[in-house]
């Protein structure tokens, strides 16, 4: 059997309620060089191999010159698009039949693992069952002390992921979960997973999660991908072990400076 087609859109709002204007806001890497948080979302996305086409959804003139000025490519959406998978359910209304699977490469993750791309697009072909498949890698020490000292500090950091046997998504939380009675003196492994800003979609599913209602638990936890699970629809979790370096979003001010560093570690311009 064939592997499923898969396209990449990268949904981008400037006006983030916790960070407005995080698209532009600049990075640099290991040579010095000042790179836009969307154009390194971008080049990200664009080193995925197998990917029929990479998008920027957005619905912002800034954003969308920027995306231009760097030669990549927008499709405008609707400022009524309340998240991410909206805005990537409106992209491919217009787009059309672009891929079997639509990939949301969020666009505050330039640090995102691309092959876990690959993984998400397999799972959902071995997985017919499943309408969305998402990764979730287990913690650091050194990723679990950057969650604590969000927490420490009253700031909103990444989200975890918790899941059944047959990595079955039970829930995603912007808490650290499981609740760890003991935190600072867990050892590896380390039995927290943090969810990475990556999902792979059935078109059909993006469809049915545009014509329904956002859920009471999405809205409190801020979390869009909460929709799918009240809405019954099994959602797939590929695990993957610590990485190489820290795969930290950029959800604040603060991480600026710990992005910058795994830039410069990893070698990436």
């Amino acid at each position: 059997m064939a592997s499923p087609s898969f396209a990449i859109v990268i949904p981008a709002r400037y006006a983030s309620t916790r960070y407005p204007g995080k698209p532009l806001v600049p990075l640099k890497g290991a040579g010095g060089t000042a790179k836009t948080l969307i154009q390194r979302s971008w080049e990200c996305a664009s080193s995925v191999a197998g990917c029929t086409g990479v998008w920027v959804a957005t619905d912002d003139a800034r954003i969308a010159d920027e995306v231009h000025g760097f030669g990549g490519s927008v499709v405008m959406t609707s400022p009524e698009c309340a998240n991410g998978t909206e805005r990537c359910a409106d992209a491919i209304a217009q787009l059309g039949d672009i891929a079997d699977v639509v990939v949301n490469l969020q666009g505050d993750a330039p640090l995102s693992p691309t092959f876990a791309v690959e993984r998400l697009v397999a799972r959902l072909s071995a997985d017919p069952s499943a309408v969305m498949a998402t990764p979730a890698v287990r913690c650091s020490p050194s990723v679990l002390k950057h969650l604590l000292d969000d927490v420490a500090e009253g700031r909103v950091g990444g989200t975890t992921a918790v899941f059944d046997r047959s990595d079955r998504a039970l829930y995603f939380s912007k808490r650290i979960l499981p609740y760890l009675p003991n935190a600072e003196q867990i050892e590896e492994p380390v039995p927290v997973h943090l969810h990475l800003g990556m999902y792979a979609y059935r078109p059909e599913a993006l469809y049915a999660y545009r014509s329904s209602e956002p859920s009471n638990l999405e809205l409190l936890e801020g979390l869009e991908q909460l929709r799918f699970l009240d809405m019954g629809m099994p959602v797939s979790v590929v695990r993957l072990e610590p990485l190489e370096w820290d795969s930290i979003e950029l959800n604040n001010p603060s991480d600026v400076a710990v992005i910058q560093r795994v830039l410069i570690q990893r070698g990436i311009d």
